[in-house]
């Protein structure tokens, strides 16, 4: 095997946890049971050690294709040849029953059907457990073979004849037009999975799976422009939802590289706090309530649990947990070689002063659009503002969560201000208790600050550090929180300086880490997310012809199905961890806002939260 590039894949998932299917047919990423577990297939990230499943037409002139099925996260990989036409059909069952998921409900279905004429075929598992420390040696059952490694275990079911190796099993067949084989590989705790009935089984899934997919994306009230990019941003951010709790991760995959050969390899199958705002405004604007109820109440949850001085932890795990310890996989290479491979993330130790303001934001949207905040939420949200007003002047690790040591970030001062902001907002609307004498004037103070100390009269741009001349694509949401008008001259000098020195062919980079050293090593791609905050930011600044552009120009960097990665390499390479749910997320945000504006229906240009 070698290494398919990262935009080559799609995406199924059960909303416990996702596979990634190359389009060779390979299923290379795999963790059993939930997004943050061990991997059983890890091919992505060592080619030989990781372990993967593949089902693929073995044809010399051959040509793939790849589909979702309309309005769905069901998987379709085409084989095309002169002599015939093969697909498999990949998709997770969902089950959503009051009852916990038992673990064999955690199924992969692969259905493999001959379309036209016949052409030759090719399976190989070989799944390597505990992200490839641990082989199974394949034991035959009735209905395929069952694979054991200490507490791990998985059954593969097929009617297919398998051919048994040391760890891995293999079946080479002819698929013929009309031929419907089942393939099911099952997480085991009790009897495999019987044969008997198990293409009927495999049908029955197949539409009750269909029929999730579809109902749900049926909700959706977006009726703007882009609708099947929207549709598809949103379809991957429910499949990045962890149903037990509502927790959303930020990526179902770990230590996909930021640069090829590079050390920028991070853990991202966790929930940022950072996010939440972002999470909530999106569902809202296109109508998924429940979802953005779900994601507040496991936000509630975590509040329980602060500590006496009231500060949140930055990432979660998807059940809650707060200790993910980051540690360095050595036996794995990495994606195409480039290690370290990283599971866990320090980032959960890291000072991050910015994600209460996301927070408050988040809170805010959900008080206004689903249900009022409890006493309890608010008594909360009282001691996280007076957190603000005691902890905001220090330094921190800031957004981009970087490893060269605590900074004065503009950016983190500025989500102090909507912090503060909001939370006086949401006091007088609903008559909270509040210190707003206090409250107010840091607000101020805070706003001060970053218009002093924060904006360079050289660069007439808001800068990344306090009295620094180093650009930060993150101050492009200052408009979008309402903490500057999108038309000011200062906000104006902004989009200017950044268009001039982070932006390439209206790809968009965070910062430079060659003038702004943030601890690792190395360069980065063109971060996905900071390109639709800026063709955002534009269209509420009036410059709708260069929003649209830079808008439609990112939407071609998509991959085959309409999914991104963290980044983009200048080549249009595909970078980082993918899918990512901050791209998506600022996807859905720029073409609400950009739809509107193009249709002469004013912009929001009150922030998040829609108020002014």
């Amino acid at each position: 095997m070698s290494y398919p590039p990262i935009e080559h894949h799609g995406v199924i998932g059960d909303l416990h946890t996702v596979a990634l299917v190359a389009l060779d047919g390979t299923i290379d990423w795999l963790c059993l049971p939930h997004f943050d577990s061990p991997s059983i297939f890890a091919s992505i990230l060592d080619d030989k050690r990781g372990g993967s499943f593949r089902i693929t037409a073995t044809s010399d002139a051959l040509r793939r294709r790849q589909m979702y099925l309309p309005d769905s996260n069901v998987l379709v990989t085409r084989f095309l040849t002169p002599e015939g036409v093969g697909e498999v059909v990949d998709f997770m069952p969902i089950h959503l029953e009051a009852r916990p998921k038992r673990a064999e409900e955690h199924q992969i279905v692969r259905i493999v059907r001959g379309i036209r004429g016949e052409l030759p075929f090719r399976l190989d598992c070989d799944p390597a457990f505990d992200y490839g420390r641990e082989r199974g040696k394949p034991e035959p059952t009735g209905s395929g073979c069952r694979f054991v490694a200490g507490r791990f275990c998985v059954d593969l079911a097929t009617p297919l004849a398998l051919t048994f190796g040391e760890h891995s099993v293999s079946s080479e067949f002819v698929l013929r037009e009309g031929d419907e084989i089942p393939v099911v590989l099952a997480q085991s705790s009790e009897a495999p999975p019987a044969l008997d009935g198990l293409a009927e089984r495999c049908h029955r899934e197949f539409r009750r799976t269909l029929a999730y997919w579809q109902d749900w994306i049926s909700r959706s009230h977006y009726q703007g422009r882009w609708r099947e990019m929207v549709k598809r941003s949103c379809l991957a951010l429910k499949l990045m939802t962890f149903h037990p709790t509502g927790a959303i991760i930020a990526a179902p995959t770990m230590s996909l590289p930021e640069k090829i050969g590079g050390p920028r390899n991070w853990d991202y199958r966790y929930t940022w706090v950072r996010d939440a705002a972002f999470t909530v405004y999106a569902f809202l604007r296109v109508g998924f309530t429940d979802e953005a109820r779900h994601y507040i109440e496991f936000l509630e949850r975590r509040f329980r649990d602060l500590g006496g001085d009231a500060s949140l932890q930055v990432l979660y795990g998807v059940d809650g947990r707060t200790e993910l310890p980051e540690t360095i996989l050595e036996h794995l290479e990495g994606y195409k070689g480039s290690g370290p491979v990283r599971a866990g993330n320090d980032a959960s130790r890291q000072f991050q002063l910015d994600i209460v303001g996301d927070l408050m934001d988040a809170v805010y949207l959900y008080n206004k659009y689903c249900e009022p905040a409890s006493h309890e939420l608010w008594m909360t949200m009282r001691r996280l503002a007076d957190w603000v007003c005691e902890k905001w002047r220090e330094p921190d690790e800031g957004i981009w969560e970087v490893r060269g040591g605590r900074q004065q970030f503009t950016f983190s001062k500025l989500m102090c201000w909507v912090a503060l902001d909001r939370a006086l907002r949401l006091a007088a609307q609903r008559s909270f208790p509040a210190d707003v004498p206090r409250w107010t004037a840091i607000r101020d103070e805070i706003y001060s600050t970053i218009m002093e100390r924060g904006f360079s009269r050289k660069k007439n741009s808001f800068v990344q550090r306090l009295d620094g001349e180093v650009l930060d694509a993150s101050m492009l949401l200052a408009p979008l929180v309402h903490f500057v008008a999108p038309s000011d001259p200062r906000m104006l000098g902004t989009l200017d300086a950044i268009q001039r020195e982070l932006e390439s062919d209206h790809l968009v980079r965070r910062y430079d880490p060659r003038v702004a050293p943030d601890g690792p090593d190395g360069e980065e791609g063109t971060f996905s997310t900071c390109t639709f905050w800026l063709a955002e930011a534009l269209a509420r600044a009036g410059r709708l012809e260069e929003a649209r552009l830079t808008f439609e120009k990112m939407l071609g960097y998509a991959n085959h199905l309409g999914l991104y990665s963290e980044e983009i390499d200048l080549t249009g390479e595909a970078l980082g961890n993918f899918p990512q749910a901050l791209t998506h997320l600022a996807l859905i945000s720029a073409a609400v806002n950009i739809s509107h504006a193009l249709d002469g229906r004013p912009v929001n240009r009150q922030g998040l939260s829609g108020e002014g």
